[in-house]
């Protein structure tokens, strides 16, 4: 996404936040809808466009329009995720939002502008639906003062994939626990002795700086304070964990430097960091194996990319559109989707239920990297402003990525960059 798009997105929210201002989303009264027969249509903005996934929330609907004669039609709009963001502020601003919609990091814009409708009262509400069977960790990303404004619906740990055919041409192996130190030195040989690539943080592409968390938390690195006033790409921790990163792309040449693209699941990549939920693209055209992310100094560490789905409290059916997300996300549709996406209730996080949903991981693989790591996992850095933080981090961090960069400094000028975005 440019520069002038994420700003964009931005300008969106200042806008919402002022047409609603004073106007705080009100749950909607668990009742059933008195609409006439067909008279609702309802509209979710999504940002995947893979087939099986999108034929599952078809078949979804189809259910809930069983028992639900009101509903005329459900549709899911599928924006390219680049641009997701920019699209569905633009559209709520311009008074074109979709009933529902998926987020990520827009969340805690969406809720400070009071454009999401509560969902606590209406899921403990709806018989069936066993609102305690949410794990607490998992709902914090989208709630305030334990009110629930968006279905946590992923919780996708990220884990180290690895390419177990390239390791062997290689003449190389994983035995045990790694270190990043180690996957670096992996990554090198591979490389050498390949020419395909070492390891990948997927979706990084030396411009979405974020995904880098899934590596500087194994220095004890943030990039921000617990309550986000102060920026601390600064700090000592981050700068070793940057040199390491810098290290691997200029000097070791364990890691792909800028403008070169490799794709793991293609088969260019001997590892790559990503979502368990990503599992879906490994194609069996190689041997494989999904591990937790390497130790880093400070030790064994997770990190959780998580997305939600909520009501925007400007769609002309919250009622309805509150009862459809509740039928989307009860424990029966949570297990069916649970193939893609790793759910939130408790019941349905064993490696056993996972497996049975997820052809292409093991009980055992999902034990290890989905259900032992949710406890204590951290999620990717999220701000209110994230736009403008994103924008202002990517500016600050594309001198970093030369082969003479100076660490230290760089981070020192990141700081300077989004210190004054993070008290706005």
């Amino acid at each position: 996404m440019s520069t002038a798009k994420k700003l964009g997105a931005a300008t969106a929210i200042a806008a919402l936040g002022l047409a609603l201002a004073g106007c705080a989303a009100a749950a909607p009264t668990p009742v059933e809808t008195t609409a006439a027969p067909g008279s609702v249509d309802l509209r979710m903005s999504v940002w995947t466009s893979n087939e099986d996934q999108l034929a599952l929330f078809d078949e979804i609907a189809e259910a809930y329009k069983t028992d639900h004669p009101e509903i005329g039609e459900i549709t899911y709009e599928s924006l390219p995720f680049a641009d997701y963001n920019t699209t569905l502020t633009t559209q709520i601003a311009g008074g074109n939002a979709p009933d529902l919609a998926w987020m990520g990091d827009l969340s805690r814009d969406l809720i400070e502008a009071d454009a999401l409708v509560p969902l606590t009262d209406a899921l403990k509400a709806t018989k069936g639906w066993d609102y305690d069977d949410l794990v607490g960790s998992v709902t914090a990303e989208f709630a305030v003062e334990d009110e629930l404004y968006a279905y946590p619906f992923s919780n996708s740990p990220f884990a180290l994939y690895v390419n177990k055919d390239l390791l062997g041409q290689a003449g190389a192996a994983i035995d045990g626990d790694v270190t990043w130190e180690q996957i670096s030195e992996l990554g090198a040989t591979v490389h050498q002795a390949t020419g395909k690539a070492g390891f990948v943080v997927r979706d990084f592409d030396y411009a979405n700086w974020g995904q880098l968390a899934t590596v500087w938390t194994g220095w004890g690195a943030s990039a921000w304070s617990a309550d986000g006033k102060t920026c601390t790409f600064d700090s000592p921790e981050m700068v070793d964990a940057f040199t390491f990163l810098h290290d691997a792309a200029f000097v070791d040449q364990s890691m792909p430097g800028p403008g070169t693209t490799a794709d793991f699941f293609a088969g260019d990549a001997a590892f790559t960091v990503a979502q368990v939920s990503r599992a879906a693209l490994l194609d069996g055209s190689f041997a494989y194996d999904v591990i937790p992310l390497p130790n880093g100094p400070e030790g064994e560490y997770s990190v959780i990319g998580q997305a939600g789905v909520g009501v925007l409290a400007t769609s002309p059916h919250v009622q309805e559109a509150t009862g459809f997300l509740a039928f989307l996300t009860n424990p029966e549709n949570a297990e069916k989707l649970a193939a893609y996406f790793p759910p939130p209730r408790e019941s349905l996080l064993t490696g056993e239920q996972l497996a049975a949903n997820n052809p292409k991981l093991t009980a055992d693989q999902l034990e290890s990297v989905v259900i032992d790591q949710l406890p204590d996992a951290v999620t990717l850095p999220n701000h209110t402003g994230p736009a403008e933080i994103k924008a202002a981090g990517k500016t600050a961090l594309d001198a970093m990525w030369a082969a003479d960069a100076d660490v230290e400094a760089v981070l020192a000028a990141t700081c300077e960059a989004i210190e004054p975005l993070l008290s706005k």
